[in-house]
């Protein structure tokens, strides 16, 4: 069975820091861009970052870059999402998914498995 299943998400202080997982079961995740989304109450899915799947390339939404880093270990068939200096704003619903091309980009279009999510929750 093909699925990705997140975790590590939770609620944090303001300035805080989370390392969100997303695990692959059922094909090699090394042959797949990685995308992280997030869903806000009220808001549309928004593409936060995405790692390519051939030379590591990144790219991050102007509204995280800086604070949060994207990484794979395709030993472990597992990427992450490591947030620092978390803000209120960051609250979301946070999913990971697969996309076949060699970078995904931020557009949701592109991507064709999806986890189920992770709430992350940051308090002022």
């Amino acid at each position: 069975q093909v699925q990705l299943v997140e975790s590590g998400g939770g609620l944090v202080q303001l300035g805080g820091s989370l390392r969100l997982s997303c695990a692959a079961s059922g094909f090699p995740l090394d042959y797949y861009a990685i995308g992280w989304f997030r869903q806000a109450p009220g808001k549309e899915r928004e593409g936060v970052s995405c790692i390519s799947s051939s030379d590591g390339s990144t790219l991050y939404a102007d509204s995280v870059k800086g604070r949060v880093t994207i990484s794979r270990d395709n030993a472990k068939n597992t990427a992450y999402l490591q947030m620092n200096s978390l803000k209120p704003e960051d609250t979301a619903v946070y999913y990971c998914a697969a996309s076949g091309l060699v970078l995904g980009g931020l557009n949701i279009l592109e991507y064709d498995c999806w986890g189920q999510g992770t709430q992350v929750t940051v308090s002022s």
